[in-house]
């Protein structure tokens, strides 16, 4: 028998897959990838944030708790942070601590901001012979100056000062390398523009460049004021008397002086270090993420 389909009919078409919406499958990797980046940052966060964390927690414990007897508190109190007050003098410590870091973002902001200025404009003679030695700096670590500035300091009789831990620090070849490229990134139309407009070398400078470097300011305040407070090692060498000492030397006190090694003191005390500088850079946030030449072509 014939299988043809009637004269003048219409034969039957095939079944069809539906039609796949265009870019489904696009949407779908991206939602993929997006996905993969949000988990590794939480991660990440965890990571970073974990150990401040159960430092604070620890920090919070009762006496009788146990420091290793889950996460969460079940006596959750501040009373080791009035403890650590009475345990050492942590005010005067925060006092001397703050004084070095002051004069440290000071000293860097000023020196820092004035060497960068002058390694990014006009050329001038030797200017690529001191930038190749500002360069070559880098490379030796503190441990191995360290002897040589002691002996400098020494020298100088600021021996057990607060201006013998500060002056090495006063000016760093990294900060002067993050304002001098905060500098070259300035439009030289608007320093062109400052120019047929009749200002001089220092107004150009604090008109222009300075507004203009506002996140690489931001960025020399807090690792300027994060190296004077943390610092360990050089006022360990430089200081003699208890009354001169920093935070970190005074926590060092902390926990040899505690009779019972208290993890909840010492816990206490490392935040109450950590503070001033959680503060410092929320409150430079702002500028701290900012675009260095932002401010250049606002001006």
């Amino acid at each position: 028998m014939s299988t043809q389909p009637p004269a003048g009919s219409t034969p039957p078409s095939p079944r069809s897959a539906p039609p796949r919406r265009p870019g489904a499958d696009g949407r779908r990797r991206r939602w993929a990838g997006r996905a993969a980046r949000y988990a590794t940052l939480v991660l990440m966060l965890v990571v970073m944030l974990g150990p401040i964390v159960w430092q604070f927690l620890t920090s919070i414990r009762g006496r009788t708790e146990n420091v290793y007897d889950g996460v969460l508190p079940s006596q959750p109190t501040l009373d080791n942070y009035v403890r650590v007050a009475e345990s050492f003098p942590l005010l005067q410590y925060v006092g001397n601590t703050l004084t070095v870091a002051v004069l440290a973002v000071t000293s860097n902001l000023l020196f820092a901001a004035m060497g960068g200025y002058a390694l990014s404009r006009a050329a001038w003679k030797g200017r690529r012979v001191v930038f190749t030695v500002l360069v070559a700096t880098l490379m030796f670590p503190f441990e191995s100056v360290m002897i040589s500035m002691f002996l400098t300091v020494r020298e100088m009789g600021l021996v057990d000062t607060l201006i013998g831990v500060w002056l090495p620090g006063a000016v760093s070849v990294l900060n002067i390398m993050i304002m001098r490229a905060a500098f070259l990134a300035v439009p030289k139309e608007v320093e062109e523009a400052a120019v047929l407009d009749g200002a001089g070398e220092w107004t150009r400078f604090t008109r222009v460049f300075l507004p203009a470097a506002k996140g690489a300011l931001a960025v020399v305040c807090i690792t300027s004021f994060m190296g004077a407070w943390d610092d360990f090692l050089w006022p360990l060498l430089v200081l003699t008397n208890s009354d001169h000492y920093t935070l970190q030397l005074g926590l060092k006190t902390l926990a040899g002086a505690t009779t019972v090694n208290d993890q909840r003191l010492i816990a206490a005390g490392a935040m109450a270090a950590l503070l001033p500088m959680m503060l410092l850079f929320f409150a430079l946030q702002r500028f701290f993420f900012k675009g260095v030449g932002e401010g250049a072509v606002k001006t």
